[in-house]
């Protein structure tokens, strides 16, 4: 059983910065991408960052030049450095990883549970 574990939300002053952490555990073959989503209330879901397995990364439009996603790949664990916040920043934060259980099993997507970030003064 795979299981995805965020850490690293909670509450924050306008300005001040959040590190958010997911691991990937359980018998795992090979993770390919991993990537934060957010989704505020009332709102869609939202691609924030995204890496690949070999370290080429994306950003929402929004967060670029604030936020850097990372990786660890000996730990299986994706990363999200989060400076500058705002307060539009606040949303429920999950990530994201595309996997597979065996060498020739298919990539499949796992979500973690999510973790609140709130930027308020």
């Amino acid at each position: 059983q795979v299981q995805l574990v965020e850490s690293g939300g909670g509450l924050v002053q306008p300005g001040g910065s959040l590190r958010l952490s997911c691991a990937a555990s359980g018998s795992i073959f090979s993770i390919n991408a991993m990537a934060w989503y957010r989704q505020a209330p009332g709102k869609q879901r939202e691609l924030v960052a995204a890496i690949s397995s070999g370290g080429t990364t994306t950003y929402a439009v929004s967060v670029k030049g604030r936020f850097t996603i990372s990786r660890d790949n000996a730990k299986n664990t994706v990363y999200l450095q989060m400076n500058s916040l705002k307060p539009e920043d606040t949303a429920v934060y999950s990530c994201n990883a595309v996997l597979r259980l065996t060498s020739s099993g298919p990539w499949w997507p796992y979500w973690g549970q999510g973790t609140q970030v709130t930027v308020s003064s």
